[in-house]
């Protein structure tokens, strides 16, 4: 078979680029050591002699900022001119490109800086040091009488400079530093400023080239049925009337259903709608929403597996006194990503070459690899710009459609979900229904807590988490909640009725910050009490969570008089190595119109790479959780969604987006993640402040305006 992308073309990278980027191939260190005119001393970053740098990032760029921080820090450590280092995004890679912490070449759970932030400052110290020792030995001068400043070496006593590209050929016979020197905070130039993004004006311009964009010579495009029931399988189909339309090319079986392959994306829809399709259901077609509810609320009546126990909480709460019960029920939530998934794919009998906008360019060449046959290194995966990812794209199967069509057609295939492929075959968060019960000392504070969590375990359906265990990311934000309380229970029931989970955007505290949150609101009130006094004083042993919480209560003059008919909300979550707190300014009309007017965030996330992206995830993370909060509601019916597009799957508008008011504290801690951390705290503030201003309290989201009607 014919190969169809050459291998000139794939090291120009004039098939797959994103915004600043160059694909090419990854080359090892030994043969970048033996190229002449560039110092590459490690896989993270080369100087070439005319002293432009350019550094590997291996983290996706899906509007996190990964373009802007990278070159940050490493120039920051390298002492580089910002402006002359150069990106070029990394291929597919695990061993040269693997997260450090990881181990993997994927990437979730906010971890592109904090993963990897010192690795790329050693690497971009090393070559520092390394250029230092070729200047002094060039001089014959003690390497400590030399220092550098903006991509030169500079011997201070004599005022001699030499720039870093006339070291490149001295500097690459050094051996490398392996534990060199990092700067202190005092000396960043670039780290804790707020610098520009590098992305911004090529996705204002319309130059940024995402996976719906990418464009292959000879390249068709597929559309694929699916079978509209969960692990439903094709049991027959007639592709007769299909194949009859002009510009359908072919029509083949893969995994996840029927492919249509023809000349354009609406040929492709046209041939998938005059399929005859019969389909093999399979068991979760017997299941509803309302099944669903009654087996979640059943299974909240038995024990379950014991996630934490501190003292004697059933003594405590059997033993009278004051005793709070609620429920609170969240629903499973699609990720709605504004791009589609897609993928192409052109396989070969040599190679395989995918474009795809993933978070998983490790697992997309070990999935590429698995269906083809190829060795690994002959899948070459380029990772294109991504059109949101919040844990979507780190799943493989619309790489799988790719791989399968291409393959069977002998084609390279642009693989393309409608919307409504996205909402009806995606990967949910998890729905969840949670039983509280606490006990009140004759102060009002806390003596004994109890929850019980009902719900499916994603860890455990994606075979991360042994079954029969706890699943982590189900009790997280629930196990490790702040507060102070002597007697302390938290269970666990595993009831996966076989809707596929996914990472949705802040996973286990999106949800269960909002219970946490929602019911500690619940004892402040019962007890009297400040909300935010009341957790301040249960916060004794957990000083960033109290720190922050005090900030963000001090930014949004918690206690001062509001306008007629305002109240404010609380919530404080720790999440992914960050301490974050919100304050929300809510309304509530009369018909039960509800209007936030203002979010005040804040957030520790120890080291802050860049203060403008900060700000622009925590601001970024209030949308994606309001419009949780007001409107992500997936329904299950025969095993089918009900939701198919953004009609009845709403985002929130741009009328609804309240001011979203961000502040950073600097701990000087280890770094934690910026993406998620923005979502947990919000639905529970803007909910207590419902309360506040309503005495209504929100026990299931989203958030039912009918509910809060008034007379």
């Amino acid at each position: 078979m014919k190969t169809l992308v050459s291998r000139r073309e794939i090291l120009k990278g004039g098939l797959a680029v994103g915004a600043g980027l160059t694909i090419g191939f990854a080359l090892p260190i030994r043969a970048l050591a033996q190229t002449p005119g560039v110092f590459a001393p490690n896989q993270w970053l080369r100087i070439d002699r005319d002293g432009v740098v350019t550094i590997t990032n291996s983290v996706p760029e899906m509007g996190q900022g990964s373009l802007t921080t990278t070159p940050m820090i490493i120039a920051d450590e390298l002492d580089a001119k910002l402006e002359n280092v150069k990106v070029e995004q990394a291929l597919a890679n695990p061993t040269l490109y693997k997260n450090p912490v990881t181990g993997t070449q994927s990437y979730g759970g906010s971890r592109g800086v904090r993963d990897h932030l010192e690795m790329w400052r050693k690497a971009a110290a090393s070559a520092r040091e390394m250029l230092k020792q070729a200047a002094a030995n060039e001089w014959g001068v003690p390497v400590e009488s030399v220092q550098t400043e903006e991509g030169a070496v500079v011997h201070r006593p004599t005022g001699r400079r030499l720039q870093y590209g006339q070291l490149v050929d001295k500097a690459q016979a050094l051996p490398v530093p392996q534990n060199p020197k990092l700067k202190t905070p005092d000396q960043f130039r670039y780290i804790g400023k707020a610098v520009k993004r590098r992305d911004t004006p090529d996705k204002v311009t319309g130059r940024s080239i995402y996976g719906v964009d990418v464009q292959v010579p000879g390249m068709l495009v597929g559309s694929i049925e699916r079978c509209p029931v969960f692990g439903g399988k094709v049991q027959s189909f007639d592709a007769t009337a299909a194949k009859q339309i002009k510009g359908v090319k072919d029509v083949v079986q893969v995994s996840n259903g029927v492919a249509v392959v023809a000349d354009n994306f609406w040929t492709a829809l046209q041939g998938r709608r005059a399929l005859k399709v019969t389909w093999d259901e399979g068991p979760t077609a017997q299941v509803s929403s309302a099944t669903i509810t009654r087996e979640y609320e059943t299974s909240s009546k038995q024990p379950g597996q014991i996630a934490k126990n501190e003292g004697d909480a059933e003594k405590v709460l059997a033993a009278g006194g004051k005793v709070l019960e609620a429920v609170y029920q969240v629903p499973f939530l699609e990720h709605a990503c504004m791009e589609p998934m897609n993928a192409t794919a052109q396989v070969s009998r040599e190679a395989c070459v995918i474009w795809a906008p993933t978070q998983n360019p490790g697992g997309t060449q070990a999935t590429a690899a698995r269906l083809t046959g190829l060795p690994p290194e002959k899948v070459i995966v380029n990772t294109t710009m991504l059109g949101g990812g919040f844990g979507r794209r780190g799943e493989i199967d619309f790489i799988v459609d790719a791989v399968e069509t291409s393959k069977a057609v002998g084609a390279p295939v642009k693989v393309m979900w409608t919307r409504e492929d996205d909402i009806t075959h995606g990967f949910y968060r998890p729905a969840t229904y949670n039983v509280f019960r606490a006990a009140l000392d004759t102060n009002g504070m806390p003596s004994a807590w109890f929850t019980r969590i009902v719900g499916p375990g994603i860890l455990i359906q994606k075979g991360r988490a042994q079954a029969g265990t706890i699943d982590p990311a189900a009790v997280e934000a629930v196990r490790n909640m702040p507060y102070d309380i002597p007697n302390l229970r938290i269970e666990w029931n595993n009831k996966d009725l076989g809707i596929p989970l996914g990472f949705w955007r802040s996973v286990g505290p999106s949800q269960n910050g909002f219970i946490i949150e929602s019911f500690i609101d619940e004892l402040a009130h019962a007890a009297g009490k400040d909300p935010f006094e009341y957790r301040r004083a249960l916060l004794g042993k957990s000083p960033r969570h109290k720190a922050i919480l005090e900030l963000v209560a001090n930014r949004a003059n918690w206690g001062a008089p509001l306008p007629a008919g305002r109240a404010r909300g609380i919530a404080v979550v720790f999440s992914y190595g960050s301490y974050a707190a919100t304050v929300a300014e809510v309304s509530v009309a009369p018909a039960g119109a509800v209007k936030v007017h203002r979010l005040v965030c804040g957030i520790d996330a120890g080291l802050a790479v860049n203060p403008d992206a900060v700000k622009a995830q925590m601001e970024g993370g209030a949308v994606y959780a309001l419009t949780a909060a007001f409107y992500g509601n997936i329904t299950i019916d025969r095993g089918r969604v009900q939701q198919s597009n953004f009609h009845d799957y709403q985002m929130l508008r741009i009328n609804e987006m309240p001011v979203v008011d961000v502040h950073i504290l600097d701990s000087g801690e280890a770094p934690g993640g910026l993406g998620e951390p923005g979502v947990p705290t919000v639905a529970p503030a803007v909910c207590n402040a419902i309360f506040a201003a309503t005495g209504r309290r929100v026990r299931k989201l989203p958030i039912d305006r009918s509910e809060l009607k008034r007379a």
